[in-house]
């Protein structure tokens, strides 16, 4: 198995050496302002983020990713079960089970999250980029990765400064932070943004169902729709902020969206360009018993760096890309060592920060489901109370609350402007009423967190009426024909979810609760006067259960009040019922024959 994993790669690098040109063609063709170099690689000017990128920090920490670019002919679809591997690595399909966790997370995000209109193709293709469909589908039946996807430690030699945030759980490392997984998240990315994708009441970075989950709600937060290209161009960017990135990205959601087919887990060929040429990336570790991945030594084998791919017979070898001098020498730049124990001295703006200071939140409440007007604001300064921007700030929901940022995220990560403020995504309250806490804290040092206390409080209602004009008559011991129907508003709005209490009121001026005359009954038949719990729809409309008569007659109140205070005062008459008139003869009885008459005749005798 490893010998033919390394033919595979060997393969890879050849195909990918002689389509150089044909790929470049390709690339420039994808997106403006972009090229392709000799390894088939697409470049931008100055590949520095785009200004256009949220200022949060990224899924991967902007770690390394494969550069391979998609073939110029989309696959064909194939049958699902037996495709060979002998496709072109960049043909090689998708292996079922990742291809599987795709797209149960785009069902998913479609249910929970309606308005981001994820495809499963872009997964799939954020996971061909990061990991090569989970390094070829080498997954077991419930998507666990056999042996663990780990990226270089981001100890800020050539990488992000990431210093270690879970003590080395997923990674192993405890000193600084690695990509994980088949989707590479960061650790003080997944403490946030994972979930539980295949329902095993855990979320893995290392199960393929847990991390495609995960990377759908990341692109979906902040409210975008991922039909809107300029949407998709800022998720993708928020995942890992590079233009080579977005459009290697964005090329191959456009060969996935053409078509792809399945193929056997573990069948699937590496892609072998590196962003960061190769240097750093380790694979799976090979699980008890397991092959793959591995060198005949059983060592683990790493990508093949761009531009130092295995020459076919009779190909000649391509000419490395020459190194960058010191100025005023011929002579390549010597690159000093590194020991990736030894921190940086370099000192990064976190280091700086010695606290947080409220940037002017203040009054944060809000009604249920609404959104929270004010944002959440936090400074990052110096010990001196000087500001520090560019440092990674976590907002932290917490407590027993159903509000959570836009997008039903709990937690929310931003970096601070150049003066030193992270302004937090919009806050939206839940059903639940009553206090919570938002969290701010800073990502990668350990300073003491900054609280918000947030409320929310039940839907209002200013005004209640009633929307028929029918009286409602009884009599005694009988039930009303008609059911109340009330309709409840806010400043002219109908005013939906809102609390209403109904009693049967002694008077308009006595509002306690009656001991006679109309009543509501219970689940068990029994007599009720006060109902709680009632609810208007969203329409502000609320139709109340039957209403019911003992044997007292006269005019009753029913009052309904909503939260808010808005009262109304409903009038119930109850009455014996009136007999029916007796029939008058003389009107009623048939038309009788004329009475002869008395007058004397005029006729004239015959």
């Amino acid at each position: 198995m490893a010998a033919h994993f390394d033919r595979r790669l060997r393969k890879a690098a050849v195909t990918t050496t002689v389509a150089a040109v044909v790929v470049a063609a390709l690339s420039a063709s994808q997106a403006p302002d972009v090229t392709a170099d000799a390894h088939g690689r697409q470049t931008t000017a100055d590949n520095m983020p785009t200004s256009d990128a949220p200022s949060e920090e990224s899924a991967t920490g902007n770690s390394p990713y494969y550069t391979d670019l998609p073939p110029l002919n989309s696959p064909s679809p194939a049958p699902t079960i037996g495709t060979p591997a002998s496709r072109g690595p960049a043909e090689a399909g998708i292996p079922a089970t990742v291809l599987d966790a795709y797209k149960k997370a785009e069902s998913e995000l479609r249910r929970t999250k309606p308005g981001c209109n994820l495809p499963w193709q872009l997964l799939a293709a954020i996971g061909k980029v990061e990991s090569g469909q989970a390094r070829g589908g080498r997954v077991d039946a419930q998507g666990n990765t056999l042996g663990r996807i780990i990226g270089p430690q981001l100890d800020g030699n050539g990488f992000a400064l990431i210093k270690d945030t879970d003590n080395g759980v997923y990674d192993g490392n405890s000193r600084y932070d690695n990509a994980v997984g088949p989707m590479q998240f960061i650790p003080s990315t997944w403490a946030w943004a994972g979930r539980d994708g295949n329902a095993d009441g855990k979320d893995d970075p290392n199960n393929i169902y847990d991390a495609a989950l995960s990377a759908g709600h990341y692109l979906c937060r902040n409210g975008w729709d991922l039909s809107v290209q300029a949407d998709l161009n800022r998720a993708i960017l928020s995942y890992n902020n590079s233009q080579d990135y977005l459009h290697t990205v964005l090329s191959w959601l456009e060969h996935y969206r053409k078509g792809t087919h399945e193929i056997p887990d573990g069948t699937g060929t590496l892609p072998v360009g590196r962003s960061d040429d190769g240097t750093g990336l380790t694979g799976p570790s090979p699980s008890p018993g397991a092959t793959g991945a591995t060198g005949a030594t059983g060592a683990t084998t790493g990508p093949t760096a761009p531009g130092t791919s295995t020459p076919g017979p009779g190909k000649p070898t391509p000419p490395a890309p020459p190194k960058p001098s010191d100025p005023g020498t011929g002579s390549p730049r010597p690159k000093p060592p590194t020991d990736p124990s030894t921190p940086p001295t370099t000192e990064t703006p976190t280091d700086t920060v010695h606290h947080l200071e409220n940037a002017g939140t203040t009054g944060l409440t809000a009604i249920a489901g609404d959104t929270f007007t004010q944002k959440i604001s936090t400074r990052a300064e110096t010990k001196a109370g000087q500001s520090v921007g560019k440092v990674r700030i976590r907002f932290t929901v917490i407590g027993d609350t159903d509000a959570a940022f836009t997008g039903g995220d709990k937690v929310a990560a931003v970096t601070t402007n150049a003066s030193g403020v992270a302004v937090a995504p919009a806050l939206v309250a839940g059903e639940k009423t009553g206090g919570f806490t938002v969290r701010a804290t800073v990502i990668g040092r350990t300073v003491a967190g900054l609280d918000y206390r947030a409320t929310v409080t039940e839907r209002v209602a200013d005004a209640i009426a009633r929307t028929g004009a029918t009286a409602l008559t009884c009599t005694p011991g009988g039930e009303f024909a008609d059911r109340v129907e009330v309709k409840a508003t806010h400043k002219g709005a109908a005013a939906d979810k809102v609390a209403v209490t109904a009693t049967l009121i002694k008077s308009v001026l006595d509002p306690v609760e009656s001991d006679k005359g109309p009543y509501f009954k219970d689940a068990d038949g029994k007599t009720v006067r006060t109902l709680t719990g009632l609810k208007t729809d969203a329409k502000g409309l609320l139709t109340l259960p039957k209403l019911y008569a003992d044997d007292t007659t006269g005019t009753f109140v029913l009052r309904l009040t909503t939260a808010g205070g808005a009262t109304l005062n409903v009038q119930l008459k109850v009455a014996e019922a009136q007999p029916e008139p007796s029939p008058d003869p003389s009107t009623d009885s048939p038309d009788a024959s004329p009475s002869p008459s008395t007058e004397p005749s005029t006729e004239p005798a015959a």
